[in-house]
């Protein structure tokens, strides 16, 4: 009983061993994945989230919805800004899954529409030339486009990224 115990115990020893090591190449498989979509930053988020009474990260990370109502709404009365701190790294994530990686950065073109989104700036950027110039000679269509943006901004990218790879 003594050796076939001590060789079982081996033997099951052995086979966690191997599991442990599967199960670390396969979360490192996992994470080498996410960080393969890895579209939006959170460093972007957090520096957004600084004027996020405004909603602009909730905007950066898809939420339009959520991020007209915090523009309205003083971000909910600065409650949900405050609450926002601790819900960035999830919002990140499922913005990660969400949308497209590819040619264009979603970080370029966010920092282009929010300080030169009235000139187009950011449409040249994705290679939208008519509307461009459309947007420099209107001031972003009158403001209509400019919000039209900041609501689909995400999307568009996403398109775009969808048609070039």
């Amino acid at each position: 009983m003594g050796e076939g115990a001590g060789i079982d115990r081996f033997v099951r020893g052995t086979r966690v061993r191997a599991l442990i090591i599967a199960g670390a190449d396969e979360l490192t498989e996992v994470k080498s994945m996410e960080m393969d979509r890895d579209t939006h930053r959170k460093v972007m988020g957090y520096l957004l989230w600084i004027f996020g009474f405004t909603g602009s990260h909730r905007f950066y990370y898809g939420k339009p919805i959520s991020g007209t109502i915090y523009f309205f709404t003083l971000g909910l009365l600065f409650i949900g800004w405050i609450i926002d701190f601790f819900l960035i790294p999830s919002m990140d994530r499922k913005a990660d899954l969400r949308f497209q990686k590819g040619v264009y950065s979603y970080n370029v073109a966010w920092i282009l529409l929010t300080f030169l989104g009235l000139l187009g700036i950011h449409r040249f950027y994705m290679g939208k030339w008519l509307t461009g110039i459309l947007y420099l000679l209107t001031g972003g269509l009158f403001l209509i486009g400019y919000v039209y943006d900041y609501w689909t901004l995400n999307d568009q990218l996403s398109f775009l990224n969808s048609r070039s790879v």
